[in-house]
């Protein structure tokens, strides 16, 4: 049974090229497009981490952080964002483990999930 990850981002090509390289690494993997999907499908679904964007409509990526943590919170997340070293701050107080910086370099989302689901603690970037 393959690991399932999900990917709450607005913008369809960072959609695309996570559930690619994921399920190219074996995952299955979820999307969802803005905050409020993410949030539903992250408390209805088992995951075992969450990639999630800062900026999206209906519900940002901080406030579907915090309230995925309040529901799970031992539930991984990595925010996603252009410019993390803004908001790294608020995205760990929120819950998030790491920020990860657009455009991603494929060796980074790997490692990433790779240390995540080995259980291995994540500096923030």
């Amino acid at each position: 049974m393959a690991y399932k990850i999900l990917v709450i981002d607005d913008t369809p090509v960072i959609r695309d090229f996570l559930s690619e390289v994921l399920s190219d690494s074996g995952y299955e993997v979820d999307i969802a497009s803005d905050g409020q999907s993410g949030y539903d499908k992250a408390i209805n679904e088992d995951y075992v981490m969450i990639f999630c964007d800062v900026h999206m409509p209906v519900m940002n990526g901080l406030e579907t952080i915090k309230r995925i943590k309040q529901a799970k919170p031992d539930m991984p997340v990595v925010m996603t964002d252009s410019f993390p070293d803004r908001l790294a701050n608020e995205a760990t107080q929120a819950g998030a483990m790491c920020c990860l910086a657009k455009p991603f370099a494929l060796d980074e989302v790997r490692d990433t999930v790779e240390r995540i689901i080995r259980g291995k603690a994540i500096n923030v970037k």
